[in-house]
């Protein structure tokens, strides 16, 4: 069985370093001719004369921080995509939204996320079935992971989030030989499974994203005989980098070029020195997206992987650069919980705390109030559930009792 996906992943650093330097300068020009957003960002950088990787340091950082009002300002996309519909030449596949809203559009190349390579360092073949329990609903995950598996030859079962018993059944039935989705659904199945006395034998290996990946999680795995592996993508790049054998750090995607900067600049750190991740799409022409900066946390790895691959790795996601957080694969953003506030006038200050009792993510909205409101409760359940698309639990405090911080989003999820 093949080792490596493809030649690209076991390049000399320096070819690597040109071929990448060359798909730079057409992505700088294309972008530029082709999108009203680079066109203005990129008004004075004439990309023929980027000669030097380090030239890309001098770009300006686009954040997905920023992206939500820049969308609002140019619908749909910002004006950072070549594609769309109607009038638009070139033709979005599919669009899809993620909380904020934000919008990002598919284009057709097959695998266009680029998750074949993240999938196939994990073991993933031609003739696996492939459980999806990353959603389907709105966000791209369950259509970014699938479209990777069936690019290797895999079939797909569409699994999406939730019905647990009615997941174990089928993978049950069905035979699975892997699961993508969530690491904390992925136990939660399980437990199932020995409750219910039903067993997966053939579930060998699976690929996690969208929350962190505790050490303890990943060893009570493989004593299940269940081999798991970390990807890291978002809906906005598809994949950045990704676990292989060597289970040191995250190898980063052939199809991206991945600063670490300091947080709130566009300054690169050393590596080693933890910053926020920002990417660079290399090849993509429908969405145009440089020097992105994702609001993850991250660091470089110096030397290359004992598994062979030469592309630098990273040491996986550390936390946010922002107060915005992931919760079960969704992303919550501060702008998000002051909605919430504004729909409850009775509420003085609030405080979103994430954090994971038995491994599972919990969302908790603590909230000032000036009497005992406890009868709100049920109607701040049901604006959690319908800002961020996820349940939340309430809790009431006196006022006065929250810190006065400033902080609105506080992550209090521990990993062992």
């Amino acid at each position: 069985m093949a080792q490596h996906f493809d030649t690209l992943e076991t390049r000399d650093p320096e070819t690597r370093q040109r071929a990448q330097l060359a798909a730079l300068r057409s992505q700088l020009a294309y972008a530029k001719s082709n999108t009203h957003a680079y066109a203005r960002l990129l008004a004075d950088v004439n990309p023929s004369e980027v000669t030097l990787l380090a030239a890309l340091a001098k770009l300006p950082v686009v954040r997905k921080s920023e992206l939500v009002e820049l969308q609002k300002e140019n619908p749909p996309f910002g004006g950072f995509a070549a594609s769309g519909w109607g009038a638009k030449s070139r033709r979005a596949a599919l669009v899809f939204a993620s909380p904020g809203p934000l919008y990002e559009p598919e284009g057709s190349e097959p695998d266009y996320w680029r998750l074949a390579r993240a999938l196939f360092a994990a073991g993933f073949r031609a003739g696996d079935l492939v459980h999806n329990c990353f959603s389907y609903h709105l966000t791209p995950g369950g259509a970014m992971l699938e479209s990777g598996a069936r690019a290797l030859g895999c079939t797909v079962f569409r699994g999406g989030t939730g019905q647990t018993e009615q997941q174990l059944q089928a993978m049950s039935q069905l035979e699975a030989d892997a699961y993508v989705g969530t690491p904390s659904f992925l136990k939660i199945i399980l437990e199932k499974a020995d409750e219910l006395g039903v067993a997966l034998p053939k579930l060998k290996k699976a690929v996690v994203s969208g929350e962190a990946f505790p050490l303890a999680l990943k060893e009570a795995l493989l004593k299940r005989g269940i081999a798991a592996y970390q990807v890291y993508a978002t809906a906005d790049v598809g994949s950045i980098a990704y676990e292989s054998e060597a289970h040191e750090g995250l190898i980063v995607d052939e199809g991206v070029l991945v600063e670490v900067v300091r947080p709130g600049t566009g300054d690169v750190v050393a590596p080693g020195d933890v910053g926020e991740v920002v990417v660079t799409l290399l090849g993509n022409a429908d969405y145009l997206l440089i020097r992105f900066g994702t609001g993850d946390l991250s660091a470089i790895i110096p030397g290359a992987s004992a598994c062979g691959r030469t592309n630098v790795r990273l040491k996986g996601w550390l936390g946010r650069a922002d107060q915005t957080t992931k919760v079960k694969g969704m992303f919550v953003h501060p702008s998000q919980v002051a909605q919430i506030v504004k729909r409850h006038p009775e509420i003085m200050r609030a405080r979103l705390v994430v954090d994971n009792p038995e491994g599972v993510d919990r969302m908790t909205l603590h909230v000032e109030v000036p009497s005992n409101a406890s009868s709100h409760a049920d109607a701040l359940a049901t604006s959690i559930r319908d800002v961020t698309k996820l349940r939340g639990e309430v809790a009431f405090h006196a006022p006065g009792q929250l810190a006065n911080d400033g902080k609105v989003i506080e992550d209090a999820r521990k990993y062992d």
